[in-house]
């Protein structure tokens, strides 16, 4: 196939799935901000998101692998496209897709000492199970 056609086919796959999550798809900033949030590795460039968003280039294996979890897509229909569903259905143990700030709370979270983080913990638990009562 065509390097370029199949960059293009990533990028209208990508805006597709962007605007399926809300987000918008015209903003190489957002992207690259929400990306960084997610990714364990060297954060990207805005420069570096606005060529994934234009066809210009197609993220490594492990950043398209961090993309379609947090737009819950396929990696594989990301990248390639295909009969495949461009959705995921969030099935019974199936991984959450957390929003910015969930993300940023876990972080938080991760930040503290073991004590700190047991504390948090037995306090969401509680959070639940009142919620759960009434």
């Amino acid at each position: 196939m065509n390097p370029s056609i199949e960059r293009e086919g990533f990028s209208e796959r990508l805006q597709l799935a962007l605007r399926n999550a809300d987000y918008s798809p015209d903003s190489p900033t957002q992207l690259a901000r929400e990306f960084n949030i997610r990714f364990e590795g060297r954060p990207i460039t805005v420069h570096a998101a606005r060529k994934w968003l234009v066809g210009e280039a197609i993220p490594t294996q492990e950043k398209l692998r961090t993309l379609a979890q947090w737009l819950g897509v396929p990696a594989e229909w990301l990248r390639f496209g295909g009969t495949e569903t461009h959705t995921t259905v969030d099935a019974p143990g199936s991984p959450a897709r957390f929003e910015t700030a969930d993300v940023k709370l876990i972080a938080d979270l991760q930040r503290l000492d073991d004590h700190h983080q047991a504390i948090a913990r037995d306090f969401i638990r509680m959070l639940v199970r009142m919620q759960r009562q009434k």
